[in-house]
Parts: C-alpha cells; structure tokens; sequence
C-alpha cells in the first residue's frame, strides 16, 4: 500500500508539474512585474490629473430640490463640482444614467463636445504643453476602456490616450505604454487572455487547484522519502 501511494504521487507530481509548471512560472513573473511597477506611475498619475476642483462658492449654487425637480423623479447621487471654469450639478438618476445641470440654474447642458474634450485634457495635463495627435469618438468598449459610453478619445503623439466621457466631462481613464505593458501581464496573471479582467475563469480554478494538488502530491513524496526515515529502515535492516 504505501508503494502504491508513493508511486502514484510520483505520477501525479510528475505530470502536474509539467502542465502546471509553464503558468507557475508566468504568475510568479507576471506578480513580480506588476508588484514592481508602481501603480500611480500604471495609472498615469503623473501625466494626468484627475482631481475633481470643488466649487469655490457654494452659497450661489441651485439647491438640491430645485434639482430634484428639474430631473423630473428621485436621484440616485449629486455631485457639485467645477467644469471648464464654470459650477456644474452631476446628476446620478435611479437608472444610472449620469447628466450634467448648470450648477446656477439648473438648466440641462449640452453634451461635451470634440473641442470640449481637447481642452479639458488639456488642462489636465501636468508636465509642460501636451502634443495631442488626434481626438476621436467612441462608442463600443474595449480591453483599454470600459467606461461610460460615448466618451472622447484624445491621444497624443507618445499614444497616451485620455479618455472623457461626453455625458460627464470627467476624465475616466488615462492609458499609456506602461498601463499596457502592466495589462499585458496582468491577462497573464488572472488567466483572461482576451478582456483581461475576468479572474474568476475556469482556467484559473483549475490551474490553481492544479497547483494545490501538486503541493500536497509533492509534500507526501517529502515525507515517503524523507532521508531520516530511510536511514532508519536501513538501519533496521
């Protein structure tokens, strides 16, 4: 019996490691790279702000009723805040559904425009005068944005891309070359090669329980051949 059971988690060590081997060896390069990576510098925070500029006089703002009737039915989230140097009201309704209010008189504001965009990235912009390339519009979500849609896409010549939702003004998300590179790794690391975000794939449940099995195989060759033990059977002997 204790043959029986020494060999067959020989087997199953054996073959484990050999399937199980290749992605052991990408999660521990793929965590290393992303532990060293800081994540202000993934996330662009040293390009880009996006730190929302409170309105300075709250006293001359449209009360929260006003507002209430202006959307015509309850409201999930209200926010206050300062857009393109004027105070806006961002309405959140109770079917998600985000809008813009002046925040003086609670009429509805027009959608952000191309040029809109450009500024507001503009503005946002930390170092020096940015180069942009191109501003365009986009409707579908990818593996590089997953936010509100239709948002404006305003890339500069280095391809780092700011991304504006046209309901909202707000910047969502900034990609560069390292958020890419980070991504990359990161489909690797969670096992969803094509949306990178899913880590509770069924890839990843078996390879992890995989390793699982291949720890307690291998722990149970360890105590089968433990060197103490058979000194003392030899010994015995």
């Amino acid at each position: 019996m204790s043959t029986k059971v020494h060999n067959k988690a020989s087997k199953i060590h054996k073959w484990l490691a050999l399937i199980i081997g290749a992605q052991l060896l990408l999660w521990f390069v793929s965590g290393s790279i992303m532990s060293i990576l800081p994540i202000e510098t993934v996330r662009s925070e040293h390009l880009v702000s996006r730190e929302v500029q409170p309105v300075a006089n709250i006293s001359k703002l449209v009360s929260p009723s006003i507002i209430a009737e202006q959307a015509g039915g309850p409201i999930r989230a209200l926010r206050y805040r300062m857009l393109m140097e004027r105070p806006v009201a961002e309405v959140t309704g109770m079917d998600e559904k985000t809008y813009l209010l002046d925040g003086l008189t609670a009429k509805p504001l027009a959608p952000i425009t191309k040029a809109d965009a450009l500024n507001i990235a503009s503005k946002a912009w930390i170092d020096g005068e940015p180069q942009f390339a191109a501003v365009n519009k986009i409707t579908q979500n990818s593996v590089e944005y997953r936010g509100a849609l239709p948002a404006w896409q305003v890339s500069t010549i280095d391809d780092v891309r700011i991304f504006i939702p046209v309901a909202t003004g707000d910047i969502s998300a900034v990609r560069s070359t390292t958020w890419r590179f980070y991504d990359f790794f990161w489909s690797l690391h969670i096992m969803d090669w094509k949306n990178h975000e899913n880590f509770n794939s069924w890839w990843l449940i078996a390879f992890a329980l995989g390793g699982v099995v291949m720890s307690v195989s291998g722990l149970t060759l360890l105590v089968k051949r433990w060197p103490l033990k058979r000194r003392r059977r030899k010994n015995a002997s």
